[in-house]
């Protein structure tokens, strides 16, 4: 998608602010919180500043917010991944802001912001709307979202401002991983019948999960399997026959595959071999139907003047922790390339229809 050059805009000038805060660190993330906070008060919102493990999180309401109405919720990420001081030093060229963050999700937090101002402005929405800004999604929001939906800071529909290009993801694949360890018998390498080698029995073990009819399963919005040997562990010298050896999994399911079901299976095709529960993550799969989906949708159709589709995501967000709750939640972000890489970009023009989509999706 291409756009043309752009006058600087209050949404750039404010994703530049929160780029150049370099939210990496928990001091840097509060830090950045701490401006955000003063930013949406300044601009009449009704600002929470709640406090988790040392991590702060804001939970900003509109004044004239209505408890009876549907409730739509704005969700964003403040943190970032780490990178050379340059890539937080904002710089616009082609239409296009670069600067770590600016496409996941500096960006769209900041035209979140933006919006929830307009917000104020209004009269009788129809919606009751809440802007929540996390500081941990990078690091799997297990302090962040999963915090704020655990005690109760739920929704009837949220947008993740993940980036996607227009695109609105309404499925994520579950998350499992494991660590094996399988055993076997030290003996002096010159003699290896002596012995049994564990490396050699967790690599037939690994074979034998990884051949599983689940894991061949695909749908329509994912055609590849994700089945990984992260890393593996085994053997102290070389002229001895290992007697431990373990190796971890990191596969991703289908949304309408059971976590647990999967898990167990993996244990009784492997009997005796010690398998570890290292993380799970449920998926995330929204109705086709649902009638906010299919409102936001319609508008960002109209106002890209694009086709926009409904994909699945490989990797996982926080919209699974609502999912849990049984909240439909989406990524929905604006245009961009080179996520967690040296030149990430987002274009400037798609931060301003960001707002434009976000304005008429919750006025309409």
């Amino acid at each position: 998608m291409k756009y043309p050059e752009t006058k600087e805009s209050v949404e750039v000038e404010l994703t530049k602010t929160l780029i150049s805060y370099r939210p990496v660190t928990s001091t840097e993330i509060n830090s950045c919180m701490d401006y955000c906070s003063k930013w949406l008060q300044e601009h009449g919102l009704v600002v929470e500043v709640l406090e988790n493990k040392g991590l702060k999180i804001i939970v900003a309401n509109l004044p004239n917010n209505c408890k009876d109405l549907p409730k739509v919720i704005l969700n964003g990420h403040i943190d970032v991944v780490p990178g050379g001081e340059n890539v937080f030093k904002p710089k616009i060229e082609n239409g296009k802001l670069f600067g770590r963050g600016s496409y996941d999700m500096l960006g769209a937090v900041a035209t979140m912001m933006i919006v929830m101002s307009d917000l104020t402005k209004k009269d009788s929405l129809k919606y009751n709307v809440s802007l929540v800004l996390v500081p941990d999604e990078e690091k799997g929001g297990q302090d962040g979202t999963k915090f704020l939906v655990d005690n109760g800071y739920l929704g009837d529909f949220v947008i993740c401002g993940e980036p996607t290009n227009y695109d609105i993801s309404i499925q994520s694949k579950g998350v499992l991983q494991v660590e094996i360890t399988v055993k076997g018998k030290s003996a002096h390498a010159s003699r290896p019948w002596l012995g049994e080698n564990a490396i050699e029995k967790a690599m037939d073990t690994y074979k034998k999960i990884k051949s599983l009819k689940c894991f061949e399963e695909t749908n329509a919005f994912f055609s590849e399997k994700s089945f990984n040997l992260s890393t593996i562990n085994g053997g102290s010298v070389i002229n001895q026959v290992p007697d431990e050896c373990s190796f971890e999994l990191d596969i991703r399911l289908l949304p309408d595959q059971s976590v647990e079901e999967i898990f167990n299976l993996i244990k009784s095709e492997v009997p005796n071999i010690k398998i570890s529960l290292l993380r799970r993550g449920e998926p995330v799969m929204v109705d086709e139907n649902n009638i906010f989906l299919n409102r936001l949708k319609t508008i960002a159709n109209k106002v890209t003047k694009g086709d926009i589709r409904f994909i699945g995501q490989y990797g996982t967000a926080d919209t699974r922790f609502y999912s849990e709750y049984g909240v439909a939640a989406v990524e929905f972000g604006p245009v961009g390339a080179g996520h967690h890489g040296p030149d990430e970009f987002v274009y400037v023009q798609s931060l301003n229809d960001y707002r434009k989509i976000l304005n008429e999706f919750i006025l309409n």
